[in-house]
């Protein structure tokens, strides 16, 4: 089970939910979500940039790769243009099972539980460090025999060393079938936005869970052995689409064998 609710600490699902505009946060939230915006000011921006990567990747495997299935693990709270939103308007089938570990999603988990009538939605409280025991619920609901799309957008940075993270990416990728897609988002001190480093070290002295920036080889290894699709790695902004960049970076990569 999730551990008891903190009002007293920050929590990173809430603070981008503040950042996000939505209502579901503690004054300690907001108060460190200020502090983090004055030593980083685009970090809303950063917030809903990776918003909109989202709804992008998650509209073009509906629409045009026939992905039917979505995992996304670090759902966070939920907020306008869910996983299940995007993709069952383009396949009212599509099934879409979401993990997070976090007390507060939890008790929000019936907001994300309502769908179109032909698919399934289903919510895991897991730990993303736990990909087997993920793998091992999500079958309940989604057929890992068909391709599936893995979702983490944001989380891995939360995963403090790269090689742990790097065997999460390959364990979930490596029990699903050719045609399964990536989808992963990161934030990074290589694409600009000064005072990004400070804010992170405000978090991580504030905040909890906390955050490591990668750089783009460190990015890039999370795709090893998937075909990364055009436009490659770039800032999530930019990722088919023509937007002011930010600090994240973005891909969408495919298992062909």
């Amino acid at each position: 089970m999730s551990e008891a609710i903190r009002t007293d600490v920050a929590h990173n699902a809430r603070v981008w939910n503040y950042w996000l505009g939505g209502k579901d946060h503690y004054p300690v939230d907001s108060a460190v979500g200020d502090r983090v915006s004055a030593f980083y000011p685009s970090i809303g921006e950063v917030a809903r940039a990776d918003r909109r990567f989202l709804g992008r990747a998650v509209s073009y495997l509906a629409r045009e790769a026939g992905l039917r299935q979505f995992l996304d693990i670090g759902t966070g709270l939920p907020t306008a243009e869910n996983t299940h939103e995007v993709a069952q308007r383009a396949a009212p089938d599509a099934r879409v099972v979401y993990v997070d570990h976090d007390p507060v999603v939890l008790a929000h988990a019936r907001a994300l539980l309502t769908g179109s009538p032909g698919g399934r939605i289903a919510y895991l409280d897991a730990d993303a460090r736990d990909p087997h025991g993920i793998l091992e619920a999500a079958a309940d609901t989604l057929d890992m025999d068909r391709p599936v799309a893995v979702m983490l957008l944001g989380i891995l940075n939360f995963v403090q060393d790269t090689d742990e993270a790097r065997s999460i990416v390959r364990t979930l990728l490596g029990a699903l079938p050719a045609g399964s897609h990536l989808v992963l988002t990161h934030p990074t001190l290589e694409l600009g936005g000064e005072g990004n480093e400070a804010a992170m070290a405000f978090w991580n002295e504030n905040a909890t869970p906390p955050i490591t920036a990668r750089t783009r080889a460190e990015f890039a290894s999370f795709l090893e052995g998937l075909d990364v699709l055009e436009p490659g790695i770039v800032s999530c902004a930019r990722w088919r689409a023509e937007e002011p960049p930010v600090a994240q970076f973005g891909a969408v990569a495919v298992k062909h064998r």
